[in-house]
């Protein structure tokens, strides 16, 4: 049967596109939905403000009027602008183990980026490294943790039959909790508070979190600049992933380091594993699913890190392990046993050394793809 492409351009385009990938990944126990309120939220220019600076498209792939296959492609005009690129991504693709329909949806991406004027596409990749990026490549029979892909083997190999070769990996550490902090991080610790004249902040509430949420995505702002794809928050971006992030995010599981004048200089983010909650949830919060999540939450044993940045004059003054050693002890508190590092940059060798001293050792890798069209 032949491959007929349609670009989503009704509400009920758009439901299929949603929840397509659950009748694909059916049969698939690893695979965890979406939160459906959040998919929604993501593919609405009037919420999320990453459409005013990149141009989109999404289709869907269909054979006998049923749809088999999804694909959105991106181009980041700001990030272009600022990297001097002219890069196309696609993202979120999802479909049967059939090479058609794969070659179909590529092709799309790719001719619609030619003709926007870019000479490669890389993916899976969205608007920002702040949403899943990568396309799992080992450790398919581990469990997902949430803000990363989920995807079949095949998957890989639809990809790489197009000719897309890879672009850079990203890697993700498990390590246990242990039941004592190692003496040494407590002598860095103690160390850095002393001669940096530092605050180390905490919190119980997330009305105490909220005035630093801005001075926080300021403070990503001005440290990730150099980091592969990363795009500038603006203002708008801000308040939709304040939104997007701030219902899950545990308070106790927050770190800031405050500077002698009370500028923030480092954070830390992580939050307790609810992809079991979704799963068991159906992607749905209501009427019931909330509760599920909420189960979900007090049972879980990892603790997964999201987010963190130290500005760089405070670089190799012990921040690091300051807030380390807190969240560890916070973890212990709340009966977690493991830790997932979420996912760290092949290249990002010095946040590698770190999980390493630790314990970590790599359990999941994930690739970012690329392809020249020019």
């Amino acid at each position: 049967m032949a491959v007929t492409l349609k670009e989503v351009a009704t509400r009920s385009d758009l439901r299929k596109f949603i929840y397509l990938p659950a009748e694909i990944h059916k049969n698939h126990k690893n695979w965890v939905p979406p939160l459906y309120t959040d998919e929604q939220a993501f593919y609405n220019p009037k919420k999320n403000r990453s459409f005013s600076h990149c141009e989109c498209t999404l289709v869907l792939a269909f054979k006998n009027n049923k749809a088999v296959g999804r694909i959105m492609g991106i181009i980041n005009h700001k990030y272009n602008q600022y990297h001097n690129e002219k890069t196309g991504r696609f993202f979120n693709m999802e479909c049967f183990d059939d090479s058609e329909t794969s070659a179909a949806l590529l092709s799309y991406i790719e001719k619609w980026a030619l003709e926007k004027g870019m000479y490669r596409l890389t993916g899976p990749l969205g608007f920002s490294d702040k949403d899943p990026q990568g396309m799992l490549v080992e450790g398919f029979d581990m469990p997902m943790v949430i803000t990363t892909n989920c995807n079949y083997q095949y998957q890989v190999r639809l990809i790489e039959e197009y000719g897309f070769g890879k672009k850079i990996d990203l890697v993700d550490y498990r390590l246990k909790i242990p039941e004592k902090i190692p003496s040494f991080y407590e002598e860095i610790k103690n160390r850095c508070i002393n001669k940096n004249n530092i605050r180390l902040l905490e919190f119980q509430s997330k009305k105490e979190l909220r005035p630093y949420i801005k001075k926080v995505f300021e403070l990503v702002n001005e440290t990730y600049s150099h980091i592969f794809a990363f795009s500038e928050i603006d203002q708008g971006e801000m308040e939709y992933m304040a939104g997007r992030y701030l219902p899950v995010i545990n308070p106790r599981f927050v770190k800031m380091v405050l500077d002698k004048e009370g500028k923030l200089i480092a954070f830390v983010l992580a939050i307790p594993d609810i992809a079991e909650g979704i799963r068991l949830a159906g992607g749905k919060l209501f009427p019931f699913g909330i509760f599920k999540l909420l189960r979900s939450v007090r049972r879980t044993k990892m603790l997964v890190m999201l987010l963190g940045a130290i500005k760089h004059e405070y670089r190799n003054a012990g921040l690091d392990a300051l807030m380390g050693v807190s969240m560890l002890q916070e973890a212990q508190k709340a009966g977690m046993e493991v830790i997932d590092s979420h996912l760290v940059l092949e290249d990002n060798l010095k946040m590698r050394a770190e999980y390493e001293r630790m314990g970590g050792e790599v359990y999941k890798r994930y690739r970012i793809f690329q392809k020249e069209i020019n």
